[in-house]
């Protein structure tokens, strides 16, 4: 019997992880994932990406108006920020001490918490 693969993509940025941005107009900017869409492969960014939208009035708003908001940038466009260095760094993963695999910094070899 054939095991069952999981065709979930895995993507080196999680929720709460401090990432650089590589390209685009907020190259070079930092900032917090604030949620990552695993199928589409994308995450926002605190702060960065940021576009207008028009918002229709609903009972909710019934001021409606232009918004401000984030929008998701590609995954391959971000790099996570080593916590404790502070540069940006490529990630691996690794067995951890119980057996599970970890996230470590490949320029540092530090272990990465989540």
């Amino acid at each position: 019997m054939e095991r069952k693969k999981n065709m979930q993509p895995k993507l080196h940025i999680k929720t709460g992880d401090t990432v650089k941005v590589l390209s685009g107009d907020d190259k070079g900017k930092t900032g917090k994932v604030l949620s990552v869409n695993l199928e589409k492969g994308r995450a926002i960014v605190e702060g960065l990406n940021m576009v207008t939208k028009h918002v229709k009035p609903t009972a909710n708003n019934p001021q409606g108006g232009i918004e401000k908001k984030e929008a998701a940038i590609h995954a391959s466009n971000l790099m996570l920020v080593d916590p404790k260095t502070g540069e940006a760094t490529r990630t691996g993963k690794k067995p951890g001490e119980n057996g599970k695999l970890v996230r470590y910094s490949k320029k540092t070899g530090e272990v990465i918490n989540g």
